[in-house]
């Protein structure tokens, strides 16, 4: 079955791929969709859902599946939490890539001891008006002190896993899919959606 995902980028599209296998993730613009959500609501889950929504309006033959997922780190009172992707914009003025907000972040981390902290996914798969599925998930872990590894993306250069000693962009594809807040939180939504 064809999944329709919630979002532009190529990374998580890659991701679920492998995680919701044997199901075909297709992006809005294999549809000829231009999608853009301001993502404005207050938590992770409330994000995912209104992405879903919004684009299962679009396109109401699909099943969609919205995630919103971010870095919330302890010593940044929680931080960047649902500003993860727009960290740093107000200082720059501009949507950093990924090695910036990650050299970013690292700089706001200097001299800070406490570096614990928690990779979250939200996913809200949108069936049908009356079927929706939301789940959240963590992987919980702290800042490395300078990036390591070239596998995944995002903050994961940066993030050791909690119990190892390598970062998430270090574990390889097959170990990040079995640790990490979207693997966890995609298991957990194929568990829920088989039991109905």
């Amino acid at each position: 079955m064809d999944i329709l995902l919630a979002s532009n980028n190529e990374h998580k599209q890659e991701e679920f791929a492998r995680l919701l296998a044997p199901h075909r993730i297709v992006m809005p613009k294999d549809l000829g969709i231009v999608f853009d959500v301001e993502e404005d609501r207050p938590s992770f889950t409330e994000n995912a859902l209104l992405k879903a929504a919004t684009l299962k309006a679009l396109a109401p033959s699909y099943w969609v599946l919205g995630d919103d997922s971010g870095l919330c780190v302890d010593a940044l009172g929680g931080g960047p939490g649902l500003q993860t992707a727009r960290y740093g914009f107000e200082v720059h003025n501009h949507l950093m890539d990924s090695k910036e907000r990650n050299a970013f972040l690292l700089k706001h981390m200097e001299g800070i001891e406490n570096r614990s902290a928690r990779f979250v996914c939200a996913l809200a798969l949108v069936v049908s008006d009356y079927r929706v599925f939301t789940v959240c998930e963590e992987a919980k872990g702290s800042i490395a002190r300078h990036e390591r590894g070239s596998e995944g993306f995002g903050y994961d250069p940066i993030f050791i896993v909690e119990g190892k000693d390598l970062t998430m962009a270090e574990l390889g594809m097959e170990m990040k899919d079995e640790l990490g807040h979207r693997g966890k939180a995609s298991r957990m939504l194929m568990e829920l959606v088989r039991r109905v």
